[in-house]
C-alpha cells in the first residue's frame, strides 16, 4: 500500500526544509509516490511509498542527516546557474538528489529517504543551523510549531534571501 500526496502552496524552502502552511518537511516535500519526511509538533511522520513511521519527539534521542548535497556559498551559486542552464538546454532536469534523515529512538533507528529541494545542494551555512534546529527538535527546546506560524503569518509564497533564512533558522532553534 502507498500513500499518494499532493503539493500544498503556498511554500518556502529554508535550509533543509520545507515549509508550507500545513507542513514541514526535510527536503522537498514528496509528490505523488515519492518518500519524505514531515515533521508535526508531535513528532516524525515518515511518507511515501514503501516507508512508513511515527515517532513522537519524546521517544526521539537522535536525528542525523547523511549524503545530503552541501555546498559552499560560491560553489553553490556557480553550480546552480551552470545546473540551470544545462537544464534548460536539454530539455529538463535531473531528478532531484536523495539524502537520508536517521531517526534513532530507545529501541530502534529507521533510516528514512528525503529528496532535495536545493538545486546543486545546500549551503553550508543553513545545513549547518538546520541541523543545529534538528537538535533542538529532539531536545524539546524548540518547536514545530514555530516554522507553521511562520508560514501561516509572513511565509507569503516565496523563499526569503540567504541572510533571513539563516536568522529564521537561529530564532526557531530558541524558545
Amino acid at each position: 500500500m502507498t500513500d499518494v500526496i499532493s503539493l500544498e502552496a503556498p511554500v518556502a524552502m529554508i535550509g533543509l526544509f520545507w515549509i508550507t502552511e500545513e507542513s514541514v518537511y526535510v527536503g522537498a516535500e514528496p509528490e505523488g509516490y515519492g518518500r519524505g519526511v514531515r515533521l508535526t509538533p508531535e513528532g516524525i511522520q515518515a511518507v511515501g511509498t514503501d516507508q512508513r513511521g511515527f515517532w513522537a519527539w519524546a521517544d526521539v534521542r537522535a536525528l542525523s542527516v547523511h549524503y545530503a548535497p552541501v555546498r559552499s556559498s560560491t560553489r553553490w551559486l556557480v553550480s546552480s546557474v551552470g545546473d540551470t542552464v544545462v537544464g534548460l538546454a536539454a530539455g529538463g532536469g535531473q531528478a532531484p538528489s536523495a539524502f537520508e534523515l536517521h531517526v534513532r529512538t530507545a529501541e530502534e533507528k529507521a533510516e528514512l529517504t528525503v529528496h532535495s529541494a536545493a538545486v546543486g545542494g545546500y549551503v553550508q551555512s543553513e545545513y549547518d543551523l538546520s541541523l543545529d534546529l534538528l537538535h533542538h527538535f529532539t531536545t524539546g527546546t524548540a518547536n514545530v510549531t514555530r516554522l507553521l506560524d511562520w508560514a501561516r503569518t509572513d511565509g507569503a509564497d516565496t523563499t526569503p534571501w540567504r541572510p533571513a533564512r539563516e536568522a529564521l533558522l537561529r530564532s526557531w532553534a530558541t524558545m
